[in-house]
């Protein structure tokens, strides 16, 4: 039996974004409050040499799919995470922070065209050159929960707003 505790991932597709640095991006696909361009920005999701077109031919018609990506920059993790938002130190399986146990981040994305090749989408929200380990698509009635809680969230949007954003930050040094 093979051990469970050790998995082996690879890239099927690196994103070509327009986000260089962690401060340009937006902090979720669909919140563009702040950033730069105030607008959701197109990107390309480009397959490994070799992939088969096979693979990915049928998400034609499709208008989201899910981005399984690797948080190729994120040096570690922490139990406790400072949220953009505010509201103090959080849980980290609680928020979206990229400094998690396995580096693994999903991104809901708009699905513009199937190219040889590659994916053009928008609204992204990941940095230039992340790998992408998997895509699925969205299915609405299995993935969407509008009406769903979202524990110490759902405080901070009452207060700020349902789409709110932190803004542009400073770099860290």
């Amino acid at each position: 039996m093979p051990d469970s505790s050790a998995l082996r991932l690879e890239a099927i597709a690196f994103v070509r974004s327009p986000y260089a640095r962690r401060i340009d991006a937006p902090h979720q696909p669909t919140v563009t409050e702040g950033t730069e361009t105030g607008t959701s920005s197109l990107a390309r999701i480009e397959f490994i040499e070799g992939f088969p077109a096979e693979a990915y031919r049928d998400l034609q018609g499709f208008e989201r799919i899910w981005l399984i990506f690797a948080f190729h920059r994120s040096q570690g993790w922490k139990a406790e995470v400072r949220p953009p938002r505010g509201g103090g130190k959080r849980s980290v399986l609680a928020t979206r922070s990229p400094h998690r146990p396995n580096a693994l981040g999903l991104s809901a994305v708009e699905l513009i065209a199937i190219e040889p090749g590659a994916l053009q989408v928008r609204g992204i929200d990941l940095l230039d050159d992340t790998p992408i380990l998997d895509i699925k698509p969205y299915v609405p009635y299995a993935d969407a929960f509008p009406d769903a809680r979202a524990g110490w969230i759902d405080a901070i949007d009452a207060h700020q707003g349902r789409h709110s954003a932190p803004g542009p930050r400073k770099p860290r040094r």
